[in-house]
């Protein structure tokens, strides 16, 4: 090998990614970075093996510079408030939503813009990386991070920031979004798998808003299904998209596995399901 030409890494094709993310998703204790790099790979043809390293070296690189010996839920909050919020200047608008890459782990970490998930994963993978007491917390409508023992309710909007959250500013938050008050279940730590699914989620809601996406929206759903736990419904929603971007045969195949599934709890739909699948095989002659 020329010394002064390196080879470069092979970047991982899409089915070598897809079995990465299985399996990161499966493993006992799952890596929430890497599960979004991957998912950031298989939407980023760019991003490579070295493109994933270097994304959890920044974030390691960010942990490091944050001030030592931070005791307790608020003092690490201010901490990461002051750090990652003010002087890294982590934070997002209104625009960020009309933009795929502000659910992408490293076009966020590159823009130092995001939807409140992808922020609060950074803040989340910073401050875990540095030693402190940290989760999510999936409120409906607006994803936060908590510091702390949870019934302490020490809770930053990365969002905004870092702009401490008080428990007033939480249920406002979850009344404006559901109409319904706050409840205890909505403030438990999320898992991994459950914030990457939320992360998919959004992806899914953006591409379904952008018909000519229909690309997005499929390999969203096919990473959705490969975490051990994910609504079934995601099996029917994957063959409508087949059938949307021309696979019709395909699509109709897997709307009759679907339609088998739902038959013994739900006939009629099952039917439904059925109709569908043949009229996408008209689509054909």
């Amino acid at each position: 090998m020329n010394p002064h030409h390196p080879e470069q890494p092979e970047r991982p094709g899409p089915d070598e990614l897809r079995r990465q993310f299985a399996e990161e998703a499966r493993a006992e204790r799952p890596d929430l970075a890497l599960l979004c790099l991957l998912l950031g790979a298989v939407a980023d043809p760019a991003l490579d093996a070295n493109g994933i390293d270097a994304a959890q070296i920044e974030l390691d690189e960010l942990a490091g510079r944050l001030p030592y010996g931070v005791r307790g839920g608020r003092a690490w909050a201010s901490a990461l408030a002051e750090f990652l919020g003010e002087r890294c200047g982590f934070a997002g608008s209104s625009a960020d939503y009309q933009r795929l890459e502000s659910s992408l782990l490293h076009e966020v970490l590159r823009r130092r813009r995001g939807l409140p998930i992808l922020l609060s994963v950074v803040w989340i993978e910073v401050a875990r990386r540095a030693g402190a007491p940290v989760y999510g917390v999936a409120l409906p409508g607006h994803f936060v991070v908590g510091f702390g023992d949870p019934s302490e309710r020490v809770l930053a909007d990365p969002f905004d920031g870092g702009r401490p959250m008080t428990g007033q500013d939480a249920e406002l938050l979850v009344a404006g979004a559901t109409g319904e008050p706050l409840e205890e279940s909505m403030l438990v730590p999320a898992r991994p798998l459950e914030i990457v699914l939320r992360i998919l989620n959004n992806i899914r809601a953006w591409a379904a808003a952008r018909p000519e996406r229909t690309d997005v929206a499929l390999w969203a759903v096919d990473l959705s299904l490969l975490l051990p736990s994910h609504p079934a419904r995601l099996r029917y929603e994957r063959a409508q998209l087949l059938v949307q971007s021309g696979q019709f045969l395909r699509g109709a195949a897997e709307m009759e596995e679907y339609a088998d599934v739902v038959d013994g709890v739900e006939p009629e739909a099952a039917e439904a399901i059925r109709r569908r699948a043949r009229a996408a095989r008209a689509l054909l002659n």
